[in-house]
């Protein structure tokens, strides 16, 4: 017995037309281009308010300026991927306005604290003492938390144990 199934071939996805450009999403592009636009504008608060210490700070990783207080202890090795190290946090507002202060133990290089500090640390020895510009796509992103509004550029000041 011969069975023959009746129905249409599955409709292929846009992107699997022979011949054809793939379909552009215009919302996410759009979405995209606006966060450029705000990053750049970050860029250029975060550097304003650096341009007006009498302190020199020197950029970094991620767009992050940075002035070391205290350069810790430069006989013991630097942060390494991976090392466990404790800090005490203090995040403010480009206008000083204290948003956080905390103090805790983190893992380098996991995501564990804002990208921005997370990705200097290995320039760092334990006991330092720094201050960071962040513009907020390094800070704490589009999200916030709790206690820092989403699109925040901060000041962050760390001492590390």
């Amino acid at each position: 017995m011969l069975f023959v199934a009746c129905g249409q071939q599955a409709p292929q996805r846009p992107s699997q037309r022979m011949g054809q450009a793939p379909q552009v999403d215009s919302a996410q592009l759009a979405l995209m281009e606006l966060n450029m636009r705000l990053a750049e504008a970050a860029d250029q608060q975060v550097l304003q308010a650096v341009q007006t210490q009498e302190e020199s700070y020197a950029l970094y990783e991620g767009q992050v300026w940075m002035h070391i207080l205290a350069p810790g202890d430069t006989q013991r090795d630097k942060f390494k991927n991976g090392d466990l190290c404790s800090v005490h946090m203090q995040v403010y507002t480009l206008a000083r306005e204290l948003l956080v202060d905390s103090e805790g133990s983190y893992h380098v290089g996991k995501g564990e604290l804002p990208r921005g500090v997370d990705a200097n640390l290995p320039e760092l020895y334990p006991g330092a003492k720094v201050r960071m510009y962040i513009p907020w796509y390094m800070a704490y992103g589009l999200q916030g938390t709790e206690h820092i509004p989403p699109y925040e550029n901060v000041i962050i000041d760390l001492e590390l144990k």
